[in-house]
């Protein structure tokens, strides 16, 4: 089996275990801190170390234009400044998939001595950000597939899913109207509204 033929197989394989394995009551934990934040005037700020802090800006921008106003905090410049960024009683995402590096740990700390609640997404139930998190996501893999099966593949696509799956929640909550997405996204054809919801 060719490489690309291997990580096709493992990439499916993982995800289908990934979204039977996610934990709706996790999920509406997650929601109910945002809701609360947002009730005391607080905000969504998303925040990862090397490859899931690309997942956090497109996390950031998906929940800003589905309702949920989002800000990416960088992850290492958080302990270099960017916490200024934060208020008492805003919500912080923070997504590692060991839960053990040491920048995250850092930032996890800064963030909680600003007065901030954390949401940790990890595929590491004993981790040290489950354990200090407000709310916990699960996002496990087994295998991240591809040569030498280390690169962060399989488990940057679970977590994404569980933040979709988040962001799908908040925003039936909010119950976003076409109208009102428009308004979040007026550019290109996601921008138009079609003919059965004008």
């Amino acid at each position: 089996m060719s490489a690309l033929d291997s990580f096709l197989k493992t990439a499916g394989d993982e995800m289908r275990g990934v979204i039977s394995a996610i934990d709706r009551e996790a999920l509406l934990s997650a929601a109910q801190l945002i809701w609360e934040a947002e009730e005391h005037g607080g905000r969504v700020h998303i925040t990862g170390i090397g490859k899931p802090a690309y997942v956090a800006t497109y996390m950031a921008s998906l929940m800003s234009s589905t309702g949920t106003p989002a800000y990416f905090l960088h992850g290492t410049e958080a302990v270099h400044g960017s916490c200024g960024q934060l208020v008492p009683s805003d919500v912080v995402i923070c997504i590692s998939n060991s839960g053990e590096t040491q920048e995250m740990k850092a930032t996890v700390r800064a963030v909680r001595a600003n007065g901030c609640k954390v949401i940790g997404v990890t595929g590491n139930a004993q981790s040290w950000l489950y354990a200090h998190s407000d709310a916990g996501i699960l996002a496990r893999v087994q295998n991240e597939g591809g040569p030498l099966g280390r690169a962060p593949r399989t488990s940057i696509l679970a977590e994404t899913i569980v933040l979709q799956a988040l962001s799908v929640v908040l925003q039936e909550k909010r119950g976003l109207t076409p109208q009102e997405y428009v308004l979040r996204h007026p550019g290109g054809q996601l921008g138009q509204l079609r003919e059965e919801e004008r």
